[in-house]
């Protein structure tokens, strides 16, 4: 045999033996404890859901899922600590919505979410409550458009980062309503949180599990909530359609991923475990407690609401003409 031909039949070799490799470690996983990257800070939301449902997926893969929280830059730290690891299933990363809007509101973005990473399935959806200052003479979400338009760019509105859900929904209210407010971004949720708290900024459409305590001892008070309807958490609240706005649903999503080459045995074991849990009455009870709904679905599902919101909030962005350098 050539020398030529004896080297392409040992390269074949190689490459079957790892191909075989790779699938008898897909078909057993996982062996050994499985990582969760959350790119959010420890309590805040979405790093509570994370905990919750990696606990329950624990228990049905048979291995620890251990969370690591991973905050900075929209999702870019923790998006580029998972794109550093194997692409073996044994690094997995909690996407949520502010990751698509990246996508189009920073000039820069260390991550393409289309291309970098495999959807596994979507975990949960939560909605934020539109909650002004006591200070704030509006009980009700036409008062503080008509206070906003009476004095144009004189209040202001806080959220945790640019991108969050606080940030977009009070882009696309000023938008709709056609009035002018002040953004007022922080690095971290709690402090926008006591910044609204201490009268600093006026409203904010806040990630409702940490204002239902503030809302019911009169601290703040809500006006809307932005889900498709009203929660159980605050039902006497009504949604922003109920309030005169037509389709003016922002939820909060999130889900696993990881890294894209991961076999397709291993997204396929990780979602169904996804999906015993959150079809579990405990998981919805404790969800529910927390203002969120489980949300099980297909990798295939996830991937289309990834480039939805992704185009979605593109489109608000260019139209509010947001841009992070």
């Amino acid at each position: 045999m050539a020398a030529g031909a004896h080297r392409a039949v040992l390269a074949f070799v190689a490459v079957a033996l790892a191909m075989a490799a790779q699938t008898a470690r897909s078909q057993t996983y996982p062996s050994k404890p499985v990582r969760l990257v959350v790119p959010a800070a420890v309590s805040t939301p979405v790093d509570i859901l994370s905990r919750v449902i990696a606990e329950k997926v624990s228990a049905r893969l048979g291995q620890p899922v251990v969370v690591e929280s991973k905050p900075g830059a929209t999702g870019a730290v923790g998006a580029q600590e998972v794109l550093k690891q194997p692409a073996d299933g044994y690094t997995l990363m909690t996407l949520h919505m502010p990751m698509s809007v990246a996508q189009t509101l920073y000039s820069k973005v260390a991550f393409d979410l289309r291309r970098d990473f495999v959807p596994i399935g979507q975990t949960a959806w939560s909605y934020n409550v539109l909650v002004v200052h006591p200070a704030v003479k509006a009980d009700a979400v036409k008062d503080l458009i008509d206070l906003l338009k009476r004095q144009p760019g004189k209040l202001s509105y806080s959220s945790g980062a640019p991108g969050t859900p606080a940030h977009v929904a009070g882009e696309l209210f000023k938008l709709r309503a056609g009035v002018e407010a002040m953004h007022v971004s922080y690095n971290q949720f709690p402090q926008a949180i006591a910044d609204l708290l201490g009268g600093r900024n006026h409203f904010m459409f806040a990630a409702t599990p940490p204002m239902i305590p503030h809302i019911a001892a009169g601290k703040l008070r809500a006006l809307a909530v932005t889900g498709p309807k009203r929660i159980a958490a605050l039902s006497d609240v009504p949604t922003m359609t109920e309030a005169g706005f037509d389709d003016f649903v922002v939820r909060d999503w999130q889900g696993f991923v990881a890294k894209a080459g991961t076999p397709p045995r291993v997204i396929e074991r990780v979602n169904a475990a996804i999906a015993e849990a959150l079809r579990t009455d405990e998981v919805k009870s404790i969800f529910a407690k927390l203002g969120a709904d489980a949300a099980p679905g297909s990798p295939e599902d996830f991937a289309r609401l990834i480039g939805a919101e992704i185009e979605r909030w593109g489109g608000v962005v260019r139209m509010a003409k947001l841009r992070v350098e």
